[in-house]
């Protein structure tokens, strides 16, 4: 497993917070589209992974950090969820696209890459959670 020592990791987030940032600015006004869902969605799935592990291994030495930790790690889950039900709620150009076909391979249209990659991130929520604690903070869908 390739590990980046904590004091070279930190200008990387910042960077990365800084670009999220800078992108908002930038969308002022503008309704959300596909692209932009999707790598929204990428970057929730990856935070759910650091926090995933940050929980996992500050557990041990605090527990009460750990806690917290992994309760942020499901509220982010719970924003890819939603994100990716945003992303597939969007209109597209064939109805064929707007189905949800995680079992494909990533490679191909974005529609297949966020759902593999949401299938993947829900394994690692789903061994570590319950589903009452997915429940605890849901929103409802008014269609």
């Amino acid at each position: 497993m390739n590990t980046t020592p904590a004091h070279e990791a930190q200008p990387y987030l910042r960077a990365a917070t800084a670009g999220i940032r800078h992108h908002a600015r930038g969308l002022q006004g503008r309704a959300a589209d596909r692209p932009h869902l999707d790598v929204l969605h990428a970057h929730l799935t990856t935070l759910h992974q650091l926090l995933d592990q940050l929980a996992d291994t500050s557990r041990p030495q605090n527990p009460a950090a750990g806690r917290h930790l992994a309760i942020a790690r499901t509220r982010l889950w719970q924003a890819a969820t939603e994100t990716h039900a945003a992303f597939h709620g969007l209109p597209t150009t064939t109805a064929k696209s707007t189905e949800c076909r995680p079992e494909q391979l990533p490679e191909g249209p974005t529609v297949l890459t966020i759902c593999q990659r949401h299938l993947a991130a829900g394994h690692i929520i789903r061994r570590k959670t319950t589903p009452t604690d997915l429940r605890a903070h849901t929103t409802a869908c008014v269609r």
